[in-house]
């Protein structure tokens, strides 16, 4: 299954300076059981109608319940929750 994370951050936040770090958490959750993929994609447009980033994760729906209930996933939150406006979850096959 596909697992879509789109993201919209704060106004005055320097994206730029998030971007990496949210890679490398991200990168870690290849080390899940059937995680198969992740992939990140940043806007090129930066328009305050759209949204700043999309994090896609190709997965079994047990890895996906993994990383919602692991540390990587609370270190999200945790660590750049305060950064975002909005964010919209999307799962599908």
């Amino acid at each position: 299954m596909k697992h879509y994370i789109i993201v919209k951050f704060n106004e005055n936040v320097e994206k730029e300076k998030l971007i990496n770090p949210i890679k490398e958490l991200f990168q870690k959750a290849m080390y899940i059981k059937e995680v198969m993929k992740v992939d990140i994609y940043e806007s090129n447009i930066d328009l305050p109608n759209r949204y700043d980033l999309m994090i896609k994760m190709d997965l079994s729906k047990k890895a996906l319940e993994e990383f919602d209930n692991g540390e990587i996933h609370k270190e999200w939150k945790e660590e750049f929750g305060k950064y975002i406006m909005n964010k919209t979850i999307f799962d599908c096959e």
